[in-house]
């Protein structure tokens, strides 16, 4: 690579230090953040606009460039080039970081500079074929933490609370990626939203949030079940809402797409091994996983109503949400614990042997692979006035509450009308009465 440098008249990155002038650097994009937009201080009524990229020309050497100008230029430049893609930059401005300011929103980086640029004084473009050098490729599958320094998702479910807030890194399997949803806030901002699920070989899902056009193009590119990525810096939290831990992507986070390491290949050949599995079951876990925010749901049906919009979606692939005034008629807890509670196979999700401890799907022995978790499994019956909902699934958390005891989440499939309980509370008769008769239910 030096003589590589040397020849192309580059600077490397590790020979930067504040001041220098009229530099060519080049190197491959490994993050970059949304275009923003801030009031300037100096033309008051208009506004400054900024983006922040991570660039990298070595193993050890990579570090953050921040540019600003009005909103055409700043958009136009983010839009020309992606993570992944190489660039060079001309006659940036080198300056001496703020470590403690700067790395509290920044990806953290090993130097002590960071470069500048504007419209006016320095250029940045895509390079071309000829100009890249393959091993400055290579280093977009290269992690920027040890390839050690990693918690795996049963790590982090296993510490729980513990890790609420916490900045940390992560090497997981992408299981799918949801499609962006995009909304508008009370104050008229533009946003968007991604749902990643993650797995690996203890946890059969986890949740990483994706908030930022740049890191939904990035998931966007993910194989589900064939894609392993190293999420450096990503910020855990407890999501109240589902009772869980999940990932979000931050500002400072980096993700490297499958990433050339021993820790990651282990994984990738773990879900290589395991890829088998009904597709019907991948869509209907993905529907049972999905956030759904109780709020939105203000549908109020009867029993009755029930069955006939179900008939009318029948074929239809998307689930949709009701809520249903009822009392469980039938809560069979008094049978075979066996059939409430049931170990399941966290590489395939299905029920494991009891009697063998082995997986008859993906065939392995759970005692061995230490790979069976827990998982409630019953069926109720649901009535109202109008008729009765016979084999609704109670599972996760819903279950939890409602029995009062901890058993991991496991949800599938079971037949073709499939109702699943998603939230289950004591209603107020009078808030139930007013609902069902202004609909002309009673």
């Amino acid at each position: 690579m030096a003589n590589f440098f040397a020849l192309k008249n580059f600077t490397a990155l590790s020979d930067l230090h504040p001041n220098m002038a009229n530099l060519k650097i080049i190197g491959i994009v490994i993050g970059k953040t949304d275009v923003k937009g801030f009031p300037d201080r100096k033309n008051i009524g208009s506004e400054r606009y900024t983006f922040s990229f991570t660039i990298r020309d070595s193993p050890t050497h990579f570090v953050n460039a921040t540019s600003w100008g009005n909103e055409d230029y700043i958009r136009s430049l983010s839009a020309s080039f992606r993570v992944g893609e190489c660039v060079t930059i001309e006659n940036p401005l080198i300056q001496r970081k703020e470590l403690e300011r700067e790395e509290k929103f920044s990806p953290a980086t090993p130097s002590d500079c960071k470069l500048l640029f504007s419209e006016d004084h320095s250029t940045v473009k895509v390079c071309s074929s000829y100009e890249v050098d393959t091993k400055l490729l290579s280093l977009i599958h290269l992690p920027v933490k040890e390839s050690r320094d990693y918690y795996s998702l049963g790590d982090i479910v296993a510490n729980g609370h513990s890790l609420d807030g916490r900045i940390i890194n992560v090497l997981a399997a992408v299981k799918s990626v949801g499609e962006p949803k995009y909304f508008t806030t009370s104050d008229r901002r533009k946003g968007q939203r991604c749902e990643v699920k993650l797995y690996d070989e203890m946890e059969s899902s986890f949740a990483m949030i994706c908030w930022d056009n740049e890191s939904i193009l990035l998931a966007q590119s993910w194989v589900p079940r064939e894609t392993v990525i190293f999420a450096s810096d990503v910020r855990i939290n407890f999501d109240k809402f589902r009772n869980c831990m999940t990932a979000t992507v931050i500002s400072k986070t980096i993700i490297t797409t499958n990433p050339e390491t021993p820790e990651a290949n282990i994984l990738l050949n773990f879900i290589r091994g395991n890829k088998e599995t009904n597709p019907q079951d991948d869509a209907i876990d993905s529907y049972l996983e999905e956030s759904i925010n109780l709020n939105t749901i203000v549908d109020v049906y009867t029993v009755k109503q029930l069955k006939v919009k179900a008939l009318k979606n029948e074929g239809k692939d998307d689930p949709f949400y009701g809520i249903l005034y009822a009392y469980i008629s039938t809560l069979n807890i008094d049978g075979e614990t066996t059939k409430v509670v049931r170990n399941r196979c966290s590489s395939c999700g299905y029920i494991v042997n009891e009697a063998s401890s082995i997986c008859t799907t993906c065939n392995k022995d759970s005692s061995k692979f230490k790979s069976v978790f827990l998982s409630f499994d019953m069926l109720i019956d649901l009535t109202d006035h109008t008729g009765t909902l016979h084999s609704c699934s109670l599972t996760g958390n819903v279950a939890e509450e409602t029995l009062g005891c901890t058993v991991f989440l496991s949800d599938r499939a079971r037949g073709r009308l499939r109702i699943s309980v998603i939230s289950c509370k004591l209603a107020d008769p009078v808030e139930a009465c007013r609902n069902l008769s202004g609909q002309g239910n009673i």
